[in-house]
């Protein structure tokens, strides 16, 4: 299986895919720590992560995938969201916590 075929599974299969670095309980960088505390305050519990510093072929691959160049990355059935500013900012407008309704 390619790396694009690994990560079309991912974020077919699981409802919340979140590509970071690190993990919910250790965030590697303060990115992905603001994405992970969003959303647990959107009420978001079972989250697929990913983390693409143990995975350099994912880390670059999901890049690719959504044609965005940073990380972390948040897919909601199937379709890419955003990284950690367009969460912030779809947080504090309220649009984020529609999402998980």
């Amino acid at each position: 299986m390619s790396t694009q075929e690994l990560i079309k599974k991912q974020v077919t299969e699981h409802p919340v895919v979140l590509y970071m670095k690190g993990t919910p309980d250790f965030p590697q960088c303060g990115f992905s720590a603001n994405v992970v505390n969003i959303l647990k305050s959107c009420g978001v519990e079972n989250m697929f992560t990913v983390d693409v510093l143990s995975n350099p072929d994912i880390r670059q691959g999901i890049k690719e995938y959504a044609n965005w160049p940073t990380i972390p990355q948040l897919y909601v059935n199937g379709e890419f969201v955003g990284g950690s500013d367009i969460l912030t900012e779809m947080y504090q407008s309220g649009e984020l916590q529609k999402l998980f309704k």
